[in-house]
């Protein structure tokens, strides 16, 4: 717990103005965008500006012997970036400068605090950008880098680990270190970089990332084909994408999720009532090439194959309607929020198997008088699953069941969210023993007294 001496040496590093001490803290740093908030109060709030600051706060953290939790912009969804009672909260949205942009390699280096908007409009005119798109553009780089985040281009452009070249990291004990760096490949030791994307801020505090940039496609259409059932949908998928047609983004959605997030904004997509009868599910393809010519031939290409499928039509939106369905896809796990979701699922299975997946989805959430409605990132075999189940038991055995099927077509719990506190249960009762001590070994090496980000992932201790 915080000490009078603690606080003073906070005061002393950051400033006054730079920290909050309880129980004077804005609400909006105590949580993250789980469903599931917790409610604990940290003993201080610190906004460090640099690394100098960071490892100064670390430091200190690791005399006093006091929990350390790093925050981004809190859009994380599984209750990862909420506080500890009596701990200290590292808040990185002052360090929010990009620090170099290079075109020639295709590099930027950029603090954690940055947002994805912020980087997206800074890349704007270089031709080039920053991939990876989780949706949320608020979301920070550090924070990104700390869930692994994906997202709708995962398909085409991978994850965030596939673009992080390198790490600046500052260690509970106050040690800086760099991992990796502007380089496209190494075979030099160890890959802590990689390590570090997705450890949910349990080893180290990120404070620079060397990210890896793509250049922007100058061509680009937004398709959306129409099925009669989620089977076709999901069967057609292994493919589309073994055509090499290399969509930037295939996403499904099921006639809720399509109707959550079209109706609230009356977005008419052009689908005739006559298809939308017969509908039962779509998919959402977005194809991005050098050329016009060469666009047209993919779009033509696409729609013979998924006619053969059995799509009841395919539909080229306009610029406008494409831009705002897929802005609204980014928006659905707030409309599934807003209508009283329980739980907001991201398992990852193989894409052949998502039809299987989906099918047995279904038997359960009526084994348990459940409804489950699903989207998701379909070209990676991500999918998105909200569930509505006010009852904590029922749900709780729903979804144990519904990880279990997952993992036992080969997938994992989740695929971008992170596993945080929300999911915790499930992944340690899941997982094999012998690699969650392998994990909580390598914990141990970095974080000796168990003070980073505690009480969440591998860490089942109580909660103090």
């Amino acid at each position: 717990m915080g000490t009078p001496e603690l606080r003073e040496e906070l005061i002393a590093i950051v400033g006054t103005d730079a920290v909050t001490f309880s129980p004077h803290h804005n609400p909006d740093d105590l949580h993250d965008e789980s469903l599931h908030p917790s409610h604990f109060e940290p003993f201080a709030v610190v906004r460090p500006s640099s690394t100098e600051q960071v490892a100064d706060v670390a430091k200190a953290a690791s005399r006093h012997g006091v929990a350390v939790t790093p925050r981004g912009s809190g859009t994380g969804l599984s209750g990862a970036a909420t506080p500890v009672a009596g701990g200290i909260v590292i808040s990185f949205d002052r360090m929010n400068q990009i620090l170099r942009i290079d075109a020639d390699d295709h590099v930027a280096v950029v603090q954690p605090g940055v947002t994805l908007r912020e980087l997206n409009e800074a890349l704007a005119p270089s031709g080039l950008r920053y991939p990876v798109y989780p949706g949320e553009l608020s979301g920070s780089l550090g924070g990104n880098v700390n869930t692994n985040a994906g997202g709708m281009r995962a398909v085409r452009h991978g994850v965030t680990r596939h673009h992080v070249l390198g790490l600046e990291l500052v260690l509970i004990d106050g040690s800086v270190v760099r991992t990796g760096g502007p380089v496209v490949k190494s075979s030099s030791g160890y890959s802590l970089t990689q390590l570090v994307i997705g450890s949910e801020g349990t080893l180290a505090l990120v404070t620079e990332v060397t990210l890896k940039l793509s250049p922007t496609m100058a061509h680009a259409a937004t398709v959306l084909v129409p099925f009669d059932s989620l089977e076709k949908v999901t069967s057609v998928v292994p493919s589309v994408i073994a055509s090499g047609l290399e969509p930037s983004m295939l996403e499904y959605l099921d006639l809720f999720a399509m109707a959550a997030i079209t109706n609230p904004l009356n977005l008419e997509l052009g689908v005739e009532a006559s298809v939308a009868a017969r509908t039962a599910a779509y998919l959402i393809i977005v194809l991005e090439t050098r050329t016009s010519h060469q666009l047209d031939d993919d779009i033509a290409a696409l729609a013979q194959l998924v006619e053969a499928a059995g799509a009841l039509e395919v539909y080229v939106l306009p610029h406008g309607a494409a831009a705002r369905l897929i802005e609204a896809r980014e928006r659905l796990f707030w409309v599934s929020k807003a209508a009283g979701s329980n739980e907001i699922l991201d398992v990852v299975v193989p894409r052949s198997s998502v039809p299987v997946f989906l099918e047995e989805v279904a038997r359960l959430a009526e084994l348990h008088d459940s409804l489950v409605s699903g989207c998701g990132h379909v070209g990676d075999g991500n999918v998105h699953l909200a569930v509505f189940q006010p009852d904590d038991e029922r749900r709780a055995a729903l979804l144990f069941e519904i990880f279990e099927c997952g993992l036992r077509l080969g997938g994992e719990i989740s695929g971008e969210h992170g596993i945080g506190r929300d999911k915790q249960g499930p992944y340690l009762a899941l997982t094999d023993p012998a690699l969650i001590e392998l994990q909580r070994r390598i914990k141990a090496v970095f974080d000796p007294q168990a003070l980073l980000n505690p009480f969440r992932l591998l860490d089942d201790r109580p909660l103090p």
